[in-house]
């Protein structure tokens, strides 16, 4: 899966600077194309955490207002493709939504004094949230998808009386573009002159004479950003309104889908490697430590994870919608209490609860009342700050409590979480492992059936054979995010997702990039394959290169502990920047263990958000993505992505700075004939070769047990070791005599014990051998 980065990119010189917080990055001058990154975040920062803490006035006192709005933006968006649609009738684009009902509906209701309890609307917000900040929202939840008709994870639109606003990032810009209709003006975030919601707000109604009213939903907005814009508003006629009557709610009548009704389950130690008490008192123990009477929390992963239950009310993401207020002297879990089973209860400890060990059972809504009530007791209460992915506490929590005992900090489950325990690092290798081995018979059994020519292999073919098999596996629960599968032009969207209408038959000039991922009890996979059906082109073979160089230079490293997070993604992207391409998203995210794909605090940017969490130093323990790509609008995408581990190594500076390194724990071949050795160093090709030895190993060792005889053939055939030292364009390059090498080779890992072959007649034998031989022939003369 990908972390969205958005960050104007200015080359100057022939050095490569990155200005992060307090600290000058300078890489020197070995780059042909430079990479220069520029971006101060210290004086906004300081700021706007100035805004959150001591509030609006304080803020304002310490800076000059500033016009927010500037006329070099670009305040009409990008142009968009098939519009007007009254000049494109009949050649729109299949998955383009008509959603101008909804927006005449939402407009009417800006002007009902009844729905917005006061004076009408001149504006209003819908952004992705739930009222739990989630990435990913259930389906009832869907109302930014539902008044825009796009689905992807990430946008905020902005509805006026006569115009429809949307912003989105760089994953998102050519599905953005395709799916909104022509009512929409575009904003791509990342491209240069795109201004933000609260600039365009300011140009827009700057000539207004009277006060121009924008509301927003405060139980859904995080609060940083609702502070956000009120400090870009400030002293201006723009004003943002709470609105606590959902106006999507009040249109969204029909046809929306209700809340799973599935109940919460628990997850046993033998999974989680602690119990949940255990984790009670180590948060308390930091609630000390920053002298908090109160915690609360209403980030649904933090707290499946704090109290070792999972749920089903999110796609993907196995979490029960509830809210948790931690004291001293008791724990109160905020939940549907018809999903609560008797099982989870006991779990809990909820019977008799007087104690401040055992878990108050409330009424999933009743969290407001109790917050207000309990709050005249409580001297300081610790509300949940930005994190990366975690989004921070809504607005409607905030100013549930008063002001002057609020503690704003980033949730303490964050930290704790990111550092898997032994349990759960070996639950995440061995979910790795059975992930390994659904993705060898997914591949191989796709390119097998497009080689005998049965019809019907689409992108949404894949996608759904993708998921059965990964259903197959050993512990598996479902799949941790919609499954990407885009061939040729959509291989270049890098968050498609394969639809009825748009999706696309296989075929064999282009790319086919497959990022999909499971969850497992033991473990949240998440992986990235590019493949070629045909015979790729030089331009296609020297991009999956490239990125595949970034990928083994970051996997490779060994660092300091000292090291953070942003520093990385220089490294990884290196490749591609020398020869001036790129590609717009970050480089890589933390995992969660049987939770969020995508888990704060760990991101792997070169742009830091102005969160506390951002950037991090990694600690043995942490797991994360690296995801390199690049993408050829219209043509082909390339994107592979590994889970990495990382590791403690053996190695100690002589000041006592330890140093760490990554393990790779995802376990699947690359694609041989888009390789091009000549772009190779030994070191890289030297990688390559330990990294397939470990797939060889590993996983082709549980496919043997399970018989997976095409898919072990198949595994084999991509592992095969690669000269280290010398030249060559391609593996063709291999010598011919390796060919006869690997058959022997594989004739002796079926040997059993007795130095049998498990196979019942010399025919198979021989059969076997034919096939491994077709096999070669057509990988190293293709």
């Amino acid at each position: 899966m990908l972390v969205v980065y958005g960050v104007d990119v200015t080359l100057t010189g022939s050095k490569a600077t990155v200005v992060l917080g307090v600290i000058q990055i300078t890489t020197g001058s070995g780059l042909s194309a430079p990479p220069v990154v520029a971006f101060d975040f210290q004086q906004e920062t300081r700021v706007r955490s100035s805004v959150l803490r001591n509030g609006m006035a304080a803020a304002a006192r310490t800076r000059n207002i500033r016009d927010v709005a500037d006329d070099t933006l670009d305040y009409k968006g990008s142009p968009r493709s098939n519009c007007p649609a009254s000049a494109h009738q009949g050649n729109q684009p299949v998955d383009r939504v008509d959603t101008s009902i909804n927006l005449s509906r939402l407009r009417l209701e800006m002007s009902r004094i009844t729905s917005v309890q006061g004076p009408a609307l001149d504006g209003y917000i819908v952004t992705s949230d739930d009222a739990h900040q989630s990435e990913t929202v259930a389906p009832h939840d869907a109302r930014r998808e539902y008044i825009t008709g796009f689905f992807g994870s990430f946008g905020e639109a902005l509805v006026t009386q006569d115009k429809a606003v949307f912003w989105t990032d760089g994953r998102y810009h050519i599905q953005a573009d395709k799916q909104l209709s022509c009512d929409w003006t575009l904003m791509k975030l990342g491209n240069e002159n795109v201004p933000t919601l609260s600039q365009w707000l300011l140009h827009e109604f700057q000539s207004k004479e009277n006060e121009t009213r924008i509301g927003a939903d405060p139980a859904l907005i995080p609060a940083f950003t609702w502070e956000n814009w009120e400090y870009d508003l400030l002293n201006t006629s723009v004003k943002l309104v709470a609105v606590h009557n959902n106006l999507i709610d009040a249109i969204w009548q029909t046809d929306r889908p209700p809340y799973n009704a599935d109940p919460a389950t628990v997850l046993e130690d033998k999974y989680a490697g602690r119990p949940w008490q255990e984790k009670i008192r180590e948060v308390r123990r930091e609630m000390e430590l920053v002298g908090a009477n109160a915690l609360v929390l209403t980030a649904l992963d933090e707290i499946a994870w704090l109290f070792n239950i999972r749920g089903n009310d999110i796609p993907y993401t196995p979490v029960l919608r509830s809210y948790a207020l931690i004291t001293d002297g008791a724990i109160h879990l905020y939940a549907p209490e018809q999903k609560l089973h008797r099982s989870v209860r006991i779990h809990l400890k909820t019977d008799a609860c007087f104690h401040a060990d055992c878990v108050k059972v409330h009424n999933y809504t009743s969290i407001w009342y109790d917050l207000r009530t309990m709050a005249q007791a409580w001297k300081s209460v610790w509300l949940p700050a930005q994190c990366g992915y975690a989004r921070g506490a809504s607005q409607e929590i905030f100013i549930s409590i008063p002001q002057s005992i609020r503690l704003i900090k980033p949730s303490p489950i964050i930290a704790m979480r990111a550092v898997k325990n032994p349990v759960e690092i070996r639950g995440m290798e061995q979910a790795h492992i059975r992930d390994g081995i659904a993705m060898c018979e997914i591949l191989s059994y796709i390119e097998e059936q497009l080689e005998l020519g049965t019809k019907g292999w689409d992108e949404l073919q894949v996608s759904r054979f993708a998921k059965a098999v990964r259903m197959e596996q050993e512990n598996a629960v479902g799949i941790s995010f919609p499954t990407i599968a885009g061939y040729g032009p959509h291989a270049a969207l890098p968050h498609y997702e394969p639809a009825v209408a748009t999706s696309l038959t296989l075929g064999t000039d282009s790319t086919l990039v497959i990022d999909s991922g499971g969850q497992y009890l033991d473990g949240t996979t998440d992986v990235t394959r590019t493949v070629h059906y045909g015979q790729p082109t030089k331009e296609q073979k020297e991009a999956y290169t490239r990125v595949l160089i970034g990928s083994i230079q970051l996997a490779s490293l060994i660092f300091p502990a000292e090291l953070r997070t942003d520093q990385l993604d220089l490294l990884v992207r290196e490749p591609l920047w020398s020869v001036g391409r790129d590609y717009q998203h970050g480089t890589g995210h933390g995992v969660g263990h049987y939770l969020s794909v995508h888990e704060p605090p760990i991101s792997v940017s070169y742009d830091t958000s102005t969160d506390e969490c951002a950037p991090v130093n990694l600690q043995p323990g942490y797991f994360l993505s690296n995801e390199p790509g690049y993408y050829k609008e219209g043509e082909f995408g390339i994107r592979l992505e590994n889970v990495l581990q990382v590791v403690e190594t053996n190695m100690t500076h002589h000041s006592g700075r330890k140093f760490l390194k990554f393990k790779d724990v995802t376990l699947v071949p690359y694609e041989p004939k888009l390789i091009d050795l000549e772009l190779l160093t030994p070191s890289h090709r030297h990688w390559l070769n330990a990294y397939n030895e470990r797939i060889r190993k590993e996983v082709g060792t549980e496919l043997k047990k399970r018989r997976k005889i095409s898919s072990y053939n198949w595994m084999i055939l991509r592992t095969l070791p690669i000269p280290e030292v010398g030249s060559g364009s391609s593996l063709s390059a291999l010598p011919h005599h390796s060919f006869l090498f690997f058959a022997l080779t594989v004739i002796h890992v079926f040997l059993d014990g007795r130095g049998n072959l498990p196979f019942r007649s010399i025919e198979r034998v021989c059969s076997y051998l034919m096939n491994i031989s077709k096999l070669c022939y057509r990988t190293f003369h293709s």
